[in-house]
């Protein structure tokens, strides 16, 4: 064997780059102390990214860091998933055995890693596929920090370029989240392949925004450090016409460089690159070449044992004629008895040489090779070796049926975005095949509804809809009803996630379908009155829940049951039953832990963190988010209930005044990129914090982003709700109470504006703030505002602290409001109540009274850094009196006649003063005298003019 041959090193002395390793050493540095995650090192190909990243790993290792290395392959883009990470994986196996790497994760959870290695054992096989890949990327970014407990842990990953979707969406996954300690991911990639619509340009954006993600460009080499490596690779020092002739043509490249020496004394350089790079290749003897084209067909790596079988060369055979390419460093010798290509672009030079039908030739080869022997490839690899080889053979016949089985091994990894494009090529085969149905044991349609599905698990959402019209197109409803109905369900799913029309009239469709007692009926019922129940037709959906729970009872599906339940709590929730709604969720809880469903826990969970707030119980509320985020990642349900939990854990804090964290787990929360309901709950959050504290700006972008300004029209009943708050109050920012009237006007005019208590109190208390802004102007649409507000309230049920306290607020009892609102420990509630109190003292009289209220209030809205209720505050205090006003006192005036000139320089008459400041006309007069006679002034215009010339109101 070849085991103890090394190709010549290209050049022993490892050459500039002294400033990016240097940067990347830091990068680790930093990386041990938790702040920094990862590193993107990009640069041309043939550039050196591998010579650098392989010397700063030597570094590591002697540092006393674990390096773990995976690669990406061409292949990749057509299915081979996770392949970088399965590598790493391997390695790791490796060094320290399956049982030691189990012992680094949960109980149980190496059976989501089985599904990359099979020395994990037998996979995972609880049937939640939308949430198995999410839990795989959790269990892969638990071994990562358990790894990195006892020493720093490198995660080197090479040519992220040719990532699969999987892949790639696990490197964001891992540099989003990585958090812990001495880890750090090293990734490399061709910046010159990445076109306009390349898939890994839209991953490095979002990369870009992520904290402790570091960008490392590697440039050309300079012309010293071109004369230092051709020192390096001749042994002398080259002379200086000979250095100034390969640094011009090479322009820098070390790969270039390189390939000219190897061109003898002349350094000629070819006409086109690939001419260049092949140059070391056509000096090698003819049978090496030929073994070299058929091995670049297997691609950058081959197996000496599957690179013997396809060229037809017994083992002495093939070592002889590979001997010289491992001398020329063409090509090298890895672990496993395998053989790879020193740079891609070598392999990619060589491949681009082979003939049309040479090609077709080698990869039917390689393709019936590994057909006949799948342990020729490593573990995992056979089903999409052989959908590439044979598809690359033109085979069409077994293409077809590689891409299927290629595609369901897709499945089983969780690899569903690799199992789109595998199941496209069998719908693209399939008229070419005579007997495809009976090849792959699936008719046309089954195709269609297994695409729709890796396109839902995926989140293709406009993929998934195109293959479930394409399915429902070739269905008959009246021969497979059930078919249809669970077809017509994943279409209502899908326009549910893009927020369009039509998702009830689809249920109700699939509704009809299904016989009514069966699990399929009951297993459409299950979306379809959660729905019901957000649109506010609560007794509807109350009505087809009691049903179905009945039936469910009877068939024994716990599962389905446990749904049912939470959707009944909903409506509990919505109609004020808040202590009604815990306790069904509490037993949907207790069914899910029995089950063993992640999804089951961590929905009950969210839910009653939801109830919780309602009731004003944010304590609990706080302790359960955590707890259930906790859990979320551990049934790697991140990116659905655990989003919906971290939402809720956003909206206690933002109740109770702690609003920094609020923005901070909201922004946490958007990072993992949420399903678009989920992204606009979370952006409403944001959008009350920046509404109290003055942020238009932000506000007016987030209200744009979630359709409100747009007029979107929303049928779901919270959504509507709190769309119509947050835009009342930027207009009321913004100073246009009429606007906000107007927005008032539609909202008490939707058919079910009461279907949640707590949220139809909290409109309503606005409302009241919207009706007093605008009734100056607008006193008769003020009134039928009024009214109509009026009969709503009338219909509401009051259940718990929140909706009572929300109501006093509505009735203008603003004390009451206030006192409860401090027991509810929510400060900018509380500060609110204590202003619209003291504007009611000031109106009656009570200046002190008002000043009293205003002295608590100041105090709680500073601490929020609430601008525009500071603001608020500050102007009451100066028109009642009280303390210092906003501008430094005049000398000449008192601060009380100061705030009088202010209004007289506004052109306001005493009677308009005197109801600003809450005095008295003749009170007015007196100090218009007074401040006439200080300024040696006889008119008020005169005052005005001194006011300016003087400066007195300039601050």
């Amino acid at each position: 064997m070849l085991d103890d041959m090394r190709g010549r090193t290209v050049s022993p002395v490892f050459v500039g780059r002294e400033e990016e390793l240097e940067a990347l050493s830091e990068s680790l540095d930093e990386a041990r102390k938790g702040q920094v995650t990862a590193v993107l090192l990009g640069g041309e190909a043939g550039v050196g990214k591998t010579r650098l990243v392989q010397r700063f790993a030597e570094r590591c290792v002697e540092g006393g860091a674990h390096v773990l290395f995976g690669g990406c392959v061409e292949l990749s883009t057509e299915g081979l998933a996770y392949a970088p990470f399965t590598a790493a994986l391997r390695q790791l196996v490796r060094e320290q055995g399956p049982a030691a790497v189990a012992a680094l994760l949960p109980e149980g959870a190496e059976r989501d890693l089985a599904r990359l290695l099979p020395e994990f054992g037998e996979p995972s096989g609880d049937g939640e596929t939308d949430t198995g890949r999410a839990r795989l990327f959790e269990q892969f970014l638990t071994l990562l920090e358990r790894l990195a407990d006892t020493r720093p842990t490198v995660l080197v990953i090479e040519d992220i370029h040719w990532a699969d979707r999987s892949s790639r969406d696990l490197i964001a996954f891992l540099s989003r989240n990585l958090h812990a300690p001495q880890v750090l991911i090293v990734m490399t990639y061709r910046s010159d392949d990445l076109h306009r619509q390349h898939p890994l340009r839209p991953v490095l954006a979002e990369l870009g925004r992520v904290g402790g993600v570091h960008r490392l460009d590697l440039p050309r080499l300079s012309r010293d450090e071109v004369a230092e490596q051709m020192a390096g690779i001749l042994g002398e020092v080259p002379q200086y016409a000979k250095v100034e002739k390969v640094y011009e043509r090479s322009e820098g490249i070390p790969l270039f460089v390189e390939a000219m020496l190897e061109g003898g004394e002349d350094c000629s350089f070819p006409e086109s690159m690939q001419d260049l790079i092949l140059n070391s290749v056509e000096r090698l003897p003819e049978e090496t070449q030929r073994v070299l084209r058929v091995a670049a067909a297997g691609g950058i790596r081959v197996s000496h044992a599957l690179l013997a079988a396809v060229s037809g060369l017994s083992d002495v055979e093939l070592e002889t004629a590979l001997r010289p390419a491992i001398a020329g460093n063409v090509l090298q010798i890895a672990d496993s008895r395998a053989y790879v290509f020193r740079h891609s672009l070598i392999r990619e030079a060589v491949h681009d040489e082979l003939l049309p039908g040479e090609h077709q030739r080698l990869h039917a080869r390689f393709a019936e090779e590994i057909s006949k022997n799948r342990l020729l490839v490593p573990p995992g690899r056979a089903s999409v070796e052989l959908a590439h080889h044979w598809y690359g053979a033109r085979n069409d016949h077994w293409a077809l049926i590689s891409a299927w089985e290629a595609a369901q091994k897709s499945f089983k990894a969780f690899a569903y975005t690799e199992a789109v494009p595998l199941l496209e090529r069998v719908l693209m085969l399939w008229d070419r095949v005579p007997d495809a149905a009976e090849l792959i044991e699936a008719d046309h349609t089954t195709v269609l509804e297994r695409a729709s599905e890796a396109a839902n698990a995926g989140g293709d959402v406009d993929k998934g809809m195109k293959f479930v019209k394409a399915a429902l197109a070739e269905l008959d409803e009246t021969r497979e009803p059930e078919r249809v109905a669970q077809l017509i369900v994943r279409r209502a799913a899908f326009k549910s996630s893009k927020d369009h029309p039509g998702v009830i009239e689809d249920l109700y469709e699939a509704l009809r379908l299904v016989p009514e007692n069966s699990l399929d009926h009951a297993e459409v019922v299950t979306p379809l009155s959660r729905r019901l129940m957000l649109k506010g037709e609560i007794a509807e959906a109350g009505r087809l829940i009691a049903e179905a729970l009945r039936r469910v009872r009877e068939l024994g599906d716990r599962c389905l049951e446990a749904d049912l339940l939470m959707n009944l709590a909903l409506g509990h929730s919505l109609g004020g039953e808040l202590e009604s709604a815990i306790v069904i969720n509490e037993q949907a809880l207790e069914i899910g832990r029995k089950e063993g469903s992640g999804r089951l826990i961590t929905r009950a969970i969210g839910n009653n963190i939801d109830a919780l707030i309602d009731m004003g119980r944010e304590d609990e509320a706080l302790r359960m988010s955590e707890d259930g985020w906790k859990i979320a990642k551990k049934y790697g349900r991140l990116r659905g209930s655990g989003l919906f939990i971290k939402n809720n854990w956003a909206e206690a804090l933002e109740s109770i005044g702690r609003w920094d964290e609020a923005v901070e787990i909201v922004e946490g929360a958007l990072g993992h990129g949420p399903a678009l309901r989920t992204r606009h709950a979370l952006l409403r959050v944001r959008a009350d914090i920046a509404l109290a504290r003055g942020e238009l700006q932000l506000v007016e972008g987030i209200l744009g982003e979630i359709g409100v300004l747009k007029g979107r029209p929303k049928d779901l009943v919270q959504d509507v709700i709190s769309n119509a708050r947050l835009l009342i109050g930027w207009h009321l920012l913004r100073g246009e109470p009429g606007a906000a009237l107007a927005v008032a006007e539609q909202v008490l005019a939707h058919p079910r504006q009461s279907s949640k208590a707590m949220l139809s109190w909290r409109l309503l208390s606005l409302l009241r703030t919207v009706c007093d802004a605008a009734e100056p102007a607008e006193p008769e649409r003020t009134a039928a505002v009024r009214e109509h507000a009026a009969g709503v309230a009338a219909e509401l049920s009051l259940i718990g602290p929140v909706a009572e306290a929300y109501r006093l607020s509505y009735s203008g009892d603003f004390d009451a409001a206030a006192a409860a609102w401090e027991r509810l420990r929510r400060p900018h509630n509380q500060a609110k109540a204590l202003l619209r109190a003291a504007t009611a003292a000031a109106r009656s009289g009570d200046r002190e009274g008002a000043a009293a209220r205003l002295r608590v209030a100041l105090p709680l809205a500073q601490a929020l850094r609430a601008t525009p209720l500071i603001d608020e505050i500050e102007a009451l205090s100066r028109r009642v009196g009280l303390g210092q006003p906003a501008q430094e006192p005049s000398e000449l005036l008192t601060p009380r006649e100061l705030e009088v000139l202010r209004l007289v320089t506004q052109g306001r008459t005493n009677r308009d003063i005197a109801a600003e400041l809450f005095i008295s006309a003749k009170t007015v007069s007196v100090h218009v005298s007074n401040i006439l006679a200080k300024l040696g002034v006889t008119t008020r215009g005169e005052a005005a003019a001194a006011a300016h010339r003087l400066s007195l109101l300039s601050r």
